[in-house]
């Protein structure tokens, strides 16, 4: 059992330090018994904490993007720069004072509009209009063009087994940072272009092969295994989705249903090499997050997670 505290980030018009933005510690546990302390029980403690992007986080995200866009070949080291270059908007997690300086999470938002003669932003564009479906390419195609300066694209990517008590602060050290940036930014260019209406978020998840056959006869939507907890969330709320296959060799499922289960993710699913397919990918839209709506969003997210701890 882990028991988690949070220190949450200041504004940044503050006098208290930027350098770590949220701080969760999840710690084990303590051991009734001296004997039991000094048993190794395969738990380790590992103090986390979130920080603003810099250059030497290159390799780190680099790493945790790879398969972003699948299997295409794309300029992802300039979109990684641009992640990078964004300090006031978006995270990294690390393990606190940890000299290999490893990077295990990330989330950011970045707007389309404002970058969008950079190469990696074209083609990350190209890409989602070309794996898009039919009854969404028109909308999609509006948010990617004439609208992109009101839409942000939410980047999320971390290590499998992240421990979820994380999440819920990271996502509001999120929202909160676009909400100062629309205050706080230097020009008023700046400040308009984290005023989001859209957010759109491509993200992995897996599929019961049972699936179609459920859809048509109008069962509940348990084929759909999510890997990260919140993808739900932004699924349900979206205002449309598509979901196209993947090329990139993917987690084996029953490796997969362990992962899921140990990142707090339970479905009750056996370890059996038939029942998912891991070869699904989606992109969610949504409308803006205004101030009235966020908390509910998280609010939602953290009882979702401490459902599935319990």
């Amino acid at each position: 059992m882990h028991t988690a505290k949070v220190l949450q980030k200041s504004p940044p018009n503050s006098a208290v330090t930027k350098s770590v933005k949220n701080n969760l510690k999840a710690k084990n546990e303590e051991s009734e018994s001296s004997k039991e302390e000094e048993e190794f029980d395969g738990n380790v403690q590992v103090d986390f904490a979130f920080f603003d992007p810099k250059a030497d986080d290159f390799h780190g995200v680099k790493t945790l993007l790879q398969t972003y866009l699948d299997d295409k070949e794309w300029d992802l080291s300039g979109f990684v720069d641009l992640i990078l270059e964004q300090t006031t908007v978006g995270s990294v997690v690390k393990i606190e004072d940890d000299e290999d300086n490893g990077i295990f999470g990330l989330v950011t938002a970045l707007n389309l509009g404002r970058y969008k003669d950079q190469k990696c932003m074209t083609e990350i564009k190209e890409f989602l209009l070309k794996v898009s479906q039919k009854d969404v390419i028109d909308d999609l195609s509006s948010l990617l063009g004439k609208e992109a300066h009101s839409v942000g694209l939410l980047v999320s990517q971390r290590v499998t087994n992240l421990p979820p008590q994380l999440l819920p602060p990271l996502y509001e050290g999120l929202f909160n940072e676009v909400s100062w940036a629309t205050e706080d930014e230097p020009t008023e260019e700046l400040k308009n272009s984290f005023r989001f209406k859209f957010y759109i978020i491509v993200t992995k998840f897996y599929k019961q092969k049972t699936a179609d056959k459920k859809r048509k006869q109008n069962v509940n939507e348990e084929a759909i295994i999510y890997v990260k907890p919140e993808d739900e969330i932004y699924h349900k709320l979206s205002s449309w989705s598509f979901e196209f296959s993947l090329n990139t060799p993917q987690i084996p499922p029953h490796e997969a249903t362990k992962k899921l289960s140990a990142n707090g993710v339970s479905h009750g699913c056996e370890s059996r090499q038939d029942l998912c397919i891991p070869t699904t990918a989606a992109v969610f839209n949504r409308g803006t997050l205004n101030l009235t709506e966020r908390p509910q969003i998280l609010i939602s997210f953290s009882r979702c997670l401490n459902n599935r701890e319990s």
